[in-house]
């Protein structure tokens, strides 16, 4: 019991709404554009409601390079598993590896019946699975001899020709709470997937028990089996329950079920795009660094041995934004290279104020070097944003998607949300950097103005151009929708996009420039 010991992954649980499919694509996109190693959607094909898991997954396989993709879970009564393996692995073949398998055995039976399904008994469901499992592995198997054989109860394959092979090993997790099930997960699986919204106390110690015991009695070790969990919660100022509470509360609470509870996949129901950017900005790093830690502790010798971790405490910041060395300012700003794409110019920058030179003779300890070092860092992501809204604009280009599509996945991006009102620093960074509360939005520059007078007129310059930006962007979505009723308005398109280019690019270097000393100087809180 205890830590298992396996990486851990931080994924989404998006809503497959057909109200609104762009929006539902774009969600995928942006859970992989702040980093989550995981989207996952819920596969129940009687909701007309929801869009076709299977459809969804593969377009969203298709808008994506790096996150890896679920159901959660595929409703096996409706999806014959044969043609499922087969689904599978050209899925994962099409998107370079990247496709999981989660099963379930079946709920809302009278849904399923009425799509033509067969209503199983909670143990009938069991071992249907299991033979699904056999069906599906045995298909995978492309180099075995002989076809696919499996007389079963509920599934019968008799000679079906194997493969293809997935581009990699697929693995198959459940999602499991009867014992019978968790029996069948130790046995049989490779991972536990339940949700802990169904959950009650002590539920996953007892289900990592019948999962152990179970995998040992079949020969395997009980770590061959990842633990992955649904987890759904509210981002607060204040501790008012289970997940719902500031990201430092997330944090400790997370790596309390990683390192007692084994849990190494955490999946945030979530279709709020602040969530998800919270989730994977906020909380996953700084979980990884903490377990990361406890780990090292646990291994040691003469340490606590890694079934009975110590209790976890959430670090005021994250280390990870500590890691500048101390001495002379290190950080360096990204300069501008000058080049223009536009020749419209929407502000003089030969009239921008700059602040004080630096003291030579001041030194920086390493969390002062991470405060301006984190500026850098921020707009490096909103540099990445820019980047993807020059290929969403060149796949409007070549047909590959129209423009209402474009719209909803630039709507969904930091740069959009953020509104440029005072920045996307404190938007990212000034809710990490203190244990106990979050610093509003409006309390950085004003702290800036009041701790350096000399910095007022860089302050009112940045906070002008901020609202520009926002006028820019506004002027690429007025493009946007004038294109959706003139096709011939690409050029005009183009245009919009490579003002916010320039105006951007501009922007984010001047601000580095003057910015990353004087928060390294004066600080944040």
């Amino acid at each position: 019991m205890g830590d298992y010991g396996h990486d851990l992954l931080f994924g989404s649980f998006i809503t497959p709404g057909s109200d609104d499919p762009e929006r539902t694509v774009a969600l995928a996109v942006l859970a992989e554009q702040v980093g989550l190693d995981l989207v996952t959607f819920q596969d129940h094909p009687y909701q007309p409601r929801f869009l076709d898991t299977w459809t969804l997954l593969s377009y969203v396989a298709a808008r994506t390079g790096r996150v890896h993709l679920s159901a959660n879970v595929t409703n096996l009564p409706l999806r014959p598993p044969a043609v499922l393996a087969r689904s599978v692995a050209s899925l994962d073949l099409l998107s370079g590896g990247r496709v999981e398998l989660g099963l379930g055995a079946g709920a809302f039976w009278e849904a399923i019946e009425a799509m033509g399904g067969r209503r199983l008994t909670p143990g009938q469901g069991v071992r249907a699975l299991e033979e699904a499992i056999d069906v599906i592995r045995q298909l995978w198997d492309a180099e075995a001899r002989g076809g696919v054989r499996v007389d079963g109860e509920f599934h019968r394959v008799v000679g079906a020709k194997r493969g293809p092979a997935p581009a990699h090993a697929v693995p198959i997790w459940l999602g499991a709470y009867k014992p019978r099930m968790l029996e069948l997960t130790g046995r049989r699986a490779d991972g536990w997937l339940p949700s802990l919204g169904y959950l009650h106390s002590g539920d996953l110690a007892k289900g990592n028990e019948i999962i152990d015991d179970a995998a040992r009695r079949a020969g395997r070790s009980p770590g061959d089996v990842r633990r992955l969990l649904n987890i759904s919660g509210q981002f607060a100022s204040a501790e008012r329950g289970p997940l719902h509470g500031p990201a430092e509360q997330w944090v400790r609470e997370l790596a309390e079920l990683a390192l007692n509870d084994g849990i190494s996949a955490f999946i945030l129901g979530s279709d709020d795009p602040d969530d998800l950017r919270r989730f994977a900005n906020e909380v996953a790093p700084a979980v990884r660094e903490l377990v990361a830690a406890e780990r090292d502790r646990a291994t040691a010798p003469e340490r606590t041995p890694v079934t009975e971790p110590a209790p976890v405490v959430a670090p005021a910041a994250r280390p990870a934004r500590a890691r500048v060395t101390g001495g002379a300012f290190a950080v360096v700003p990204t300069p501008d290279d000058g080049r223009r794409r536009s020749d419209r110019q929407v502000w003089d920058e030969s009239a921008r104020p700059s602040g004080p030179a630096p003291d030579p003779a001041r030194t920086y300890t390493p969390q002062e070097q991470a405060n301006g070092q984190h500026l850098v860092q921020v707009h490096d992501g909103l540099r990445g944003e820019l980047a993807q809204i020059h290929d969403l604009i060149e796949q409007v280009a070549a047909g590959e998607i129209d423009a209402g599509a474009a719209r909803s996945h630039i709507n969904t991006m930091t740069m959009r949300q953020n509104r440029w009102t005072l920045g996307a620093y404190c938007e990212s960074y000034c809710r990490i950097v203190t244990t106990h509360h979050t610093i509003e939005d409006q309390a950085l520059f004003p702290r800036l103005r009041q701790a350096d007078p000399r910095l007022r007129p860089v302050i009112d310059r940045l906070e002008q151009e901020h609202h520009v930006i926002h006028d820019v962007l506004e002027g690429v979505d007025r493009a946007l929708v004038a294109y959706v009723g003139a096709p011939d308005g690409l050029a005009e398109l183009r245009a919009a996009v490579d003002l916010l280019t320039d105006t951007l690019l501009s922007h984010l270097s001047y601000e580095e420039r003057e910015l990353v000393e004087p928060l390294a100087r004066l600080g944040v809180s």
